[in-house]
């Protein structure tokens, strides 16, 4: 084990997205209560959008929950008020490295660590306002205080795995993809 591996958290909140464009702010905001709570071994990052670099903010870790805002309407009517995904590696599609899934953040840390990579959830937030300026809608705060409350326990280690939570669905992704 390194140095770095030793002082790491092993539970890493990565949130993404622009807290000027209105539910897109969901994730940074996720972060940032989260990191009021001063959990111990538990660490929070944020940014604009997943980069193929961020593969190495993995390493060390034992467990990563990856937090965005999504515009999936059926959450809404259906009364969830987010989702928990379980993720595997796997490549993207698209042509760049600058705005990657969470799944292509697990597979970069695959291809270039001698380690599988750390056990991986997303926790997407529906959201509805999107424009330069717009503040949070009451759907997203809605959603972001449901995943807060459900997400708190698991991160303080009295749970063992995301589990169902009380007012959200946990989403099975089904098998890892080939490489």
């Amino acid at each position: 084990m390194t140095v770095a591996e030793q002082t790491t958290a092993p539970t890493l909140v990565f949130a993404w997205g622009n807290p000027s464009r209105g539910d897109d702010a969901l994730g940074p905001r996720f972060a940032e209560a989260v990191q009021s709570w001063q959990l111990p071994g538990v660490e929070c990052l944020t940014d604009f959008q997943l980069q193929v670099e961020h593969a190495l903010d993995l390493v060390g870790r034992e467990r990563v929950l990856f937090v965005d805002a999504t515009v999936d309407a059926t959450m809404e009517v259906s009364g969830v008020p987010f989702t928990v995904t379980p993720l595997h590696p796997r490549r993207d599609a698209s042509f760049t490295s600058h705005a990657l899934s969470p799944q292509a953040v697990l597979q970069a840390f695959a291809d270039t660590q001698t380690q599988p990579p750390p056990p991986a959830w997303l926790l997407s937030l529906p959201g509805a306002a999107w424009g330069l300026g717009e503040p949070v809608s009451a759907t997203a705060e809605h959603a972001l205080h449901a995943a807060l409350t459900w997400a708190r326990p698991w991160l303080a280690g009295e749970a063992a795995h995301p589990g169902m939570p009380a007012h959200g669905v946990v989403v099975p992704e089904g098998p890892p993809a080939g490489r």
